[in-house]
């Protein structure tokens, strides 16, 4: 599949060049999306070794193709590191991404806001805690979901975004 020009624009111009690991997982994950399987695959690699900014590049490839994506993290902490670092970026490099943060100590309110743009495609990335996975949350088009630190997740709320 070839890279959209917005995806290799954004590979390089970041502010470090992607390293070859890198490089080869994108590679490889850009190849299972534009496949017909289900790709369940599993990044492991030190802190700093840069597995958010590869999550980050399939988030916005399926933003690309008109899909949402969801990254859920195990902590509020985390989660909301994840929604700076990525609108940063969306900012930096004029992506005009919506991206949405969705936690479980949002006002009602803000809440009730998140939920109608996910709902009605507004939002093109989710990024939140356990609260990503609730009743409530209906995704228009949900393609691509990434686990943050899976192990801290159970099965049955890993497989719910399934």
């Amino acid at each position: 599949m070839e890279e959209p020009k917005e995806v290799k624009t954004l590979i390089n111009d970041l502010p470090y060049e992607l390293t070859n690991a890198q490089k080869r997982t994108w590679e490889e994950i850009k190849r299972d999306i534009s496949s017909t399987k289900v790709m369940n695959r599993l990044i492991q690699g030190d802190v700093g070794s840069g597995k958010t900014i590869v999550a980050f590049l399939s988030m916005y490839q399926a933003a690309l193709c008109h899909y949402q994506s969801a990254l859920m993290a195990p902590t509020e902490v985390l989660a909301s590191q994840h929604y700076q670092g990525f609108t940063e970026l969306s900012e930096r490099y004029h992506l005009n991404l919506s991206i949405v943060l969705l936690t479980g100590s949002m006002r009602a309110g803000q809440k009730k806001e998140a939920l109608r743009q996910i709902r009605e495609h507004e939002a093109d990335i989710v990024i939140g805690t356990h609260a990503v996975i609730q009743e409530k949350v209906e995704f228009d088009d949900l393609a691509l979901v990434i686990t943050d630190e899976q192990h801290r997740f159970g099965v049955a709320q890993r497989d719910a975004l399934s």
